[in-house]
């Protein structure tokens, strides 16, 4: 197996579970070394009280091919923020990917309510786990990043430019953070062409998360019953997918060609060839406009 990220730094900020673990992942199997950070440990826990650890996510890494570091850090906390980055220089000399996928915020939306229905506090806080967290990432880490022209910066957020610009995201406060997490792939872009580095937006499709898949009540190996529920289910993929749409990115020598712009991982996909676990090409942003927005019944032939 080819291992084009051997010798390759990544940080991936908020790699404990979902997405963020997977791109961690998938950044060891191309022979990255990766250093994930998140809140929750073996130790503690997050407000978002689930099981998945930092620890785990490292021996995923390792398991993969890679090398996995897990750091635990509240990417609120300025300072620890900086001790990470500094830790970083310490023992690499260098950064070469930084992808902020802080989240954290599931407990705190409320959907489907309007603004004057919603909790400020936890609005609020949805909009600084969501947005600060990774603005104060960037501030730390990008002088890192840019000792070295070729570097990348992938914000991760959930629906694109095109698709958040004419899609009302059932809460306000979500609708604002996921907006300005493609906005901030768009402005980064611009801070680093000078530099040589590329800065990009990038979004999933229906995820197959933890939480998503108990939330169906299915596991992995037999997730098409989750169908049952809700019929379009049929057209969600793995975490594993975006995280090859990174490891992609990354190993492109023109990743600079992608430099601001709002992407998919099933886009992706038909450009560089990779696949979800099973073999497919999952494109969920072309099924929603083609099949979900007109109504038509869940039938995911020729969308994978």
């Amino acid at each position: 197996m080819t291992q084009p990220l051997t010798g390759k730094i990544a940080l991936v900020a908020g790699a404990t579970r979902g997405a963020g673990r997977q791109i961690a992942v998938q950044l060891g199997a191309a022979g990255a070394t990766v250093y994930a950070t998140g809140r929750t440990t073996r130790e503690r826990r997050s407000e978002m009280d689930r099981p998945e650890t930092i620890e785990e996510t490292a021996e995923l890494v390792t398991a993969a091919g890679g090398t996995g570091i897990a750091v635990p850090v509240d990417h609120l906390d300025p300072d620890q923020v900086r001790r990470l980055v500094e830790r970083i220089d310490a023992e690499q000399g260098r950064l070469d990917v930084l992808v902020n996928d802080i989240w954290g915020a599931d407990p705190l939306v409320t959907w489907e309510k309007p603004v004057w229905q919603q909790p400020l506090d936890a609005g609020f806080r949805t909009l600084r786990l969501a947005v600060d967290t990774h603005i104060i990432t960037s501030h730390f880490a990008l002088p890192l990043l840019i000792r070295n022209p070729g570097g990348l910066v992938v914000e991760v957020g959930d629906g694109t430019k095109d698709y958040n610009d004419t899609t009302y995201r059932l809460s306000v406060f979500y609708d604002l953070a996921k907006v300005s997490v493609n906005r901030l792939g768009f402005s980064q872009a611009h801070e680093l062409e000078p530099h040589g580095c590329t800065a990009v937006a990038l979004t999933p499709g229906w995820l197959r998360s933890e939480a998503m898949l108990e939330h169906f009540g299915v596991t992995e190996a037999n997730w098409r019953d989750g169908a049952a529920k809700e019929p379009h289910f049929v057209m969600s993929e793995t975490p594993a997918f975006v995280g090859r749409a990174v490891a992609a990115l990354a190993a492109d020598p023109d990743r600079a060609r992608w430099n601001g712009q709002s992407l998919d991982a099933g886009g992706l996909a038909q450009v560089y060839g990779f696949t979800d676990l099973d073999g497919t090409r999952p494109h969920f942003l072309r099924y929603e406009k083609e099949v979900i927005r007109p109504g038509k019944p869940a039938d995911d032939t020729g969308y994978r």
